[in-house]
This record gives structure tokens, sequence and C-alpha cells, in this order.
């Protein structure tokens, strides 16, 4: 017996969405329809912080936040046109964003060449994705979503050039912080893909998401100090209040790690920080990085498992 099957049909936008500010813009900004645009787009997560936001007189479509910075998001239901392109420029000027993603229905070759270039021409720090939205049905199917990457960075031969430029003009600490991270960001997607930190740099310390704006897990090395770390950042407009909440369950936060935080408060600082440290570890001696490493990744992996849900759950 032949199997029965049925036609895929591409629909129009607006069967789905007639107004784009009223009804296309407030669907993207939902936490599931921004998360599949995230896995779309390769990104460990895209979390709302304001649909609608205000930059100036204008108003950007909608501001997010990932592990690297702010996002901004501008979509449209028809096929691009230059004023959102000078529309886009702006709200990245205006909130300094780290990527930038212009979702539409449909892309002219002049604004994917424009992403391009400008994907070629800055730094490592922004980014820019164009996307296309979709709508499927098969047969009489409720209405099925999908995001077209049309243009995204070039990672490898984007990081490429930062690595060259930075190597180049790094001092010998800088290019040894830059190796140091690269080898543990290997050996750490070695051991698990569900933690994903940022791109290495010639710094002593490099970030990962914890799922929540305002919350970042770092990783430390501190050259001073011959020091290790790992630690959770906390930079929000209620850093205070976030941390004495975590305060306040020390005692089980402390017994499922197996170990003591160092709590700190940064009483003359805005954010505040509960880490954990490893001393008697100089980063000149190379020789020690593979236990640098091994203890850098267990300790971010259980803080990671621990400080997640228990940030997820604060009110």
């Amino acid at each position: 017996m032949k199997p029965k099957l049925s036609q895929l049909q591409r629909i129009n936008l607006r069967e789905a969405w007639r107004h784009e500010a009223l009804e296309f813009t407030p669907w993207l900004a939902e936490q599931e329809n921004l998360d599949r645009l995230a896995d779309a787009l390769g990104l460990s997560e895209l979390e709302l912080v304001q649909a609608e936001h205000w930059v100036g007189d204008f108003k950007l479509d909608i501001l997010c936040s990932d592990d690297s910075g702010p996002v901004i998001i501008e979509n449209q239901l028809e096929k691009t046109n230059h004023s959102h392109l000078g529309q886009i420029v702006t709200y990245a000027a205006g909130v300094g964003a780290k990527k930038v993603i212009w979702v539409a229905e449909s892309f002219r070759a002049e604004h994917v060449a424009a992403f391009e270039f400008l994907n070629q021409n800055t730094t490592d720090d922004l980014n820019f994705f164009a996307v296309e939205i979709e709508l499927w049905r098969i047969a009489d199917s409720p209405l099925a979503p999908s995001f077209k990457v049309v243009c995204k960075p070039n990672d490898w031969a984007k990081s490429g050039r930062e690595n060259a430029r930075a190597a180049s003009v790094a001092t010998p600490t800088k290019q040894r912080q830059l190796k140091f991270w690269t080898e543990f960001v290997a050996r750490l997607a070695e051991r698990t893909s569900a933690i994903k930190p940022q791109k290495p740099r010639p710094q002593h310390w490099i970030q990962i998401s914890l799922g929540r704006a305002g919350f970042i897990l770092s990783g430390t090395a501190s050259q001073r100090d011959a020091r290790l770390g790992v630690e959770v950042y906390i930079n929000d407009k209620e850093a205070k209040l976030r941390f004495e909440q975590l305060r306040q369950q020390r005692e089980p936060i402390e017994a499922k790690l197996g170990c003591a935080l160092d709590w700190q408060e940064l009483p003359d600082a805005h954010a505040c920080r509960i880490a954990l440290y490893r001393p008697d570890s100089p980063l000149e001696d190379e020789t020690r990085w593979p236990e640098y490493i091994a203890w850098m990744i267990d300790q971010t992996m259980r803080m990671s498992d621990v400080f997640r849900p228990a940030i997820r759950a604060l009110p």
C-alpha cells in the first residue's frame, strides 16, 4: 500500500499576524519563541528584557540579553527596506548592543550584503544576524513558523582575526590568558554541551550565562594573586537584594557543593560576588595547566548545576 502523503504549503505571514507591532512583535517576544530563534541562530539563550523598548525618541521592537550583553531584535512582516536598516544601526548604538538580529519575511540582497560587510569589519564583540520568518502548513494542520538564517557571523574567521590581532599586540601575559581560556573552552566542550562560555579572550576572566539577566558565572585566573576562581557575579539593578536572597540559602547551597563559598556583598560597589577560589595556582606554570583546567571545569559544572535553579527560582 502506498503511503498517503500530503503537500507542505507555505502560508502568507499575514494569515497569522495581521499587525506587525500589535501581533507579531508580542508573539516573537514570548520566551518560547525567543528560544526557537536562539536555537536557529546557534545561541545559548535569548532572555527578554522588554518589548517596544524606547531608544531616545524611537521604539526598538525587542530588547533581549544573553551572556555577552544586550541583544536587539527588529522585525518586519514584509521584505526588508532601507529605513529599517537605519533604525537597526541607531538602536544598536543606543543600547550598546552586542548582537543585532533582523527578522523579516524576506531580505533584499543589498541588506544581506550590508550585514555580511558589518560582520567582516567589526570586532568579535559585535555580531549581525539576518533571519527570514516562514509559515508552513500540511493540509489542515495548524500553522508552523520556521526561522531560516540567511546571514550570520563566520565565527571561525572572525574569532581567528580577533585572536591574531590580540596575539600580535598583546603582552606575554595576555597571550598566556588567551591560550589558557582557549584550552579551558575546548576541554569543557568535551565534558558537556550544556555550558557554553563566551569566546576566549586575552583577559583574566571568562563568562558563562546562568539563564537570567544580571547573573553571570565567571572563571577567573589572577596572575597577580596566583589564584584561580569560579564565581557567581550579580550585577542587576537589585543586586544587593538578589545577593541576600541567595545568602539566605547559604547552608543548602554549600551542602550541595560540598564546600564553603566566599560571599562578598561588596558594600562599596553596585554588584556582588559569590566565589570559590583555588590558591597557589600561578598561571605562568603551564605544566600545571591540566590540573588547573580540570579543577575549573569540575567547579564550573557544580556551580552551574546548583546556582541555575536557585537563581531561576528567585522572585
